[in-house]
């Protein structure tokens, strides 16, 4: 393949990829909560899912000094 159509491809193909993550931000931007209540929630449950991972972990990891 020649380089310049190499090049042509390369930008080509480096256009599409800006495209989608314009479109993925956007898409990510649209799904934030903006209600201090979802921050709230989510919060809460990031709280209960640590507390179930340390209450789950072996004894026997525990009674290591």
């Amino acid at each position: 393949m020649r380089p310049e159509t190499h090049l042509a491809l390369h930008h080509v193909r480096a256009a599409e990829l800006r495209s989608e993550a314009d479109a993925y931000r956007l898409a990510a931007a649209a799904r934030r909560p903006r209600h201090p209540r979802h921050l709230r929630t989510r919060l809460g449950w990031a709280l209960v899912e640590v507390g179930l991972r340390l209450a789950a972990t072996p004894k026997a990891a525990a009674a290591i000094p």
